[in-house]
């Protein structure tokens, strides 16, 4: 019986040493088989998903910056110009774990060490911040050579103007990402930046570029913007302007110089100005570009398209004569006053002495209509079209608004308001046989439409006329160019504060063609509320026309047309100098 229960006991342990060893092995057996099948299901049926997910984790996309378009003068001389720069950006997740590499990048970029320790510290879970933006290639090159975990390079672009302060308020300027901010930058920004490009690479776990694994998108530059301007009248009517709104201690000053023939902008200056190349130090109020976003009474400087108004009225003949004795008359309530009593005036005379009374009496007789079609038919009280950021309509109310007061008013200049462009326009329009050519900042290659605004001998008259004003006997015998007849008008405005009009501080201006015998060139000068003693345009804005007029024409090669008559006997080329010295000019003025 013992016998038999050993037996037993023996079989039995064996068996439960097997069973336990069995299930071990099955144990192992089913793991090896569950491990087998994932990696088969990994490595077959969801190959591509997953593959997909590790690109995803190690490539990146990079966007490929586009460059802008150049800025030209005319003639394609360069305005504003990008160059090429790189952004220096770090991974905050893996450069933080290596601190000796941010010590490191600190040095290169000369930025103190705990300071950028503290960014990363600070934006510890983003994986892309910037630390350097436009930085030279030769430093981008350094550290692209050190390979510091964390640390990347990205191509930019930084916008340069070569000419500086001349230029800037018209071109404007764009931001640290070449986006335009304001003028030319600003209004044609969607032509100038072009399109970005993409590339894919692939980065190992310290985010550095290993592969460059293509362009998928390439980058589209933007394109060149030609403008009207001419870069050698630029920088002569900045210069001019520049010195009167210093000599002067005016509060701003503008220039614009146009071409009468096809209404392109030569030059159009503001001062104050800034530098575009220096951000940091811009003064917003230095970047107003004065001769479009601005916009001034421009008094006795219409009384030219007055007198056209009512020689086009079939009323008045240049011959006609006004009695404006004793130099002043009451209107509504209101007395309109002259210097001092002129007494009786022919038109030509009313321009030459800038009478108010007699403009006045002019714009009374042909009626508020006629005045107002004429002055909105010059573009007053309207945008010019040239797109310039902010531009100033102006503004002319409606001449069934206008009471006997503001008939008189509008028609020596107070009462509306224009900007400087719009006043240039006006001149163009008037030297241009009355034909409106609306005004440009763009290079034009094709003849510009135009429309009639007065016949072409009332037109031809008023240039006449506004010869007298720069004569001797005129009210602007400081705007005469040698060698040149000119045609031009003054305007001294008093400024309109809270309490009224100002019996202090004025705004100054003039507006003139040359020559007048076959104008080419219209100028607008305005010096708002020179401080310095002086006063009336004549000896405030006449001077700077002058000087810039002078020069444009020399600087065009246009024929004079008020030389000497020659002696018998002699010839032309015997003539010491029959072109403007402008050193003699400007001490004559």
């Amino acid at each position: 019986m013992n016998a038999v229960w050993a037996f037993i006991t023996r079989w039995a342990t064996w068996l439960g040493v097997r069973w336990r060893a069995g299930i071990v092995l099955m144990a192992f057996a089913f793991a090896a088989l569950m491990l087998l099948g994932r990696a088969v299901h990994l490595q077959v049926t969801e190959r591509d998903f997953y593959a997909e997910q590790g690109g995803d984790r190690q490539q990146r996309v990079q966007t490929i910056a586009a460059h802008r378009g150049m800025i030209t003068d005319r003639h394609g001389e360069p305005l504003a110009i990008s160059v090429a720069m790189y952004a220096i950006w770090i991974d905050p997740k893996v450069i933080g774990a290596h601190p000796e590499a941010v010590t490191r990048l600190a040095g290169m970029l000369d930025q103190p060490a705990a300071e950028l320790q503290h960014r990363v510290r600070e934006y510890g879970s983003r994986r892309f911040l910037y630390v350097a933006r436009q930085v030279r290639p030769s430093l981008a090159e350094t550290v692209r050579t050190a390979k510091l975990p964390g640390v990347g390079l990205k191509r930019e672009y930084k916008r340069f103007y070569p000419t500086a302060d001349v230029t800037a308020p018209v071109l404007g300027f764009t931001n640290i990402d070449d986006e335009g901010l304001a003028g030319i930058e600003l209004s044609f920004d969607q032509l100038l930046a072009g399109t970005p490009g993409k590339r894919r690479i692939l980065k190992d776990g310290d985010g550095r570029e290993i592969v460059d694994l293509g362009v998928i998108q390439v980058a589209r530059p933007g394109q060149d913007v030609a403008l009207s301007i001419d870069r050698r009248l630029q920088y002569l009517a900045y210069r001019e302007l520049s010195r009167a709104v210093e000599e002067h201690e005016a509060l701003a000053g503008s220039a614009t110089l146009m071409n009468v023939a096809t209404g392109e902008v030569l030059a159009m200056a503001s001062a104050p100005s800034f530098n575009p190349n220096n951000r940091a130090a811009i003064d917003p109020s230095f970047t107003r570009n004065h001769a479009i976003v601005d916009q001034l009474e421009p008094g006795s400087a219409v009384k030219p398209f007055t007198v056209a108004a009512a020689l086009a009225s079939g009323r008045w003949q240049p011959s006609d004569t006004i009695d404006t004795a004793p130099g002043y008359r009451r209107v509504g309530g209101f007395t309109i006053h002259d210097h001092r009593n002129y007494g009786t005036l022919d038109l030509t005379g009313l321009l030459e002495k800038s009478s108010n009374v007699g403009a006045s009496l002019l714009a009374e007789d042909i009626g508020a209509q006629a005045l107002w079609t004429t002055y909105r038919g010059l573009g007053f009280g309207q945008v010019t079209g040239v797109g310039f950021p902010g531009e100033a309509s102006g503004s002319l109310s409606l001449w069934r608004d206008w009471r006997v007061a503001d008939t008189a008013a509008h028609s020596y200049g107070y009462g509306l308001a224009v900007s400087p462009l719009q006043l240039a326009s006006a001149y163009v329009a008037l030297a241009n046989g009355g034909q409106f050519v609306a005004p440009s900042l763009l290079r034009l290659d094709d003849p510009p439409e135009t429309r009639p605004v007065f016949a072409p001998e009332v037109a031809d008259r008023v240039v006449g006329m506004l010869r007298a004003v720069v004569s001797p006997t005129g009210t602007a015998p400081k705007a005469a160019v040698t060698g040149f007849q000119v045609a031009g008008k003054t305007g001294t405005v008093r400024r309109l504060d809270e309490g009224g009009y100002s019996r202090t501080d004025y705004n100054t201006v003039f507006a003139g063609l040359a020559p007048a015998s076959d104008p080419r060139l219209a100028l607008v000068v305005v010096l708002h509320r020179p401080s310095a003693g002086q006063v009336y345009a004549g000896d405030v804005a006449a001077p700077v026309f002058q000087r810039v007029m002078s020069g444009a024409l020399r600087m065009l090669n246009i024929r004079p047309d008020n030389l000497p008559e020659l002696p018998a006997g002699q010839i032309a080329g015997d003539l010491p100098s029959v072109v403007v010295d402008s050193t003699r000019s400007r001490e004559a003025g």
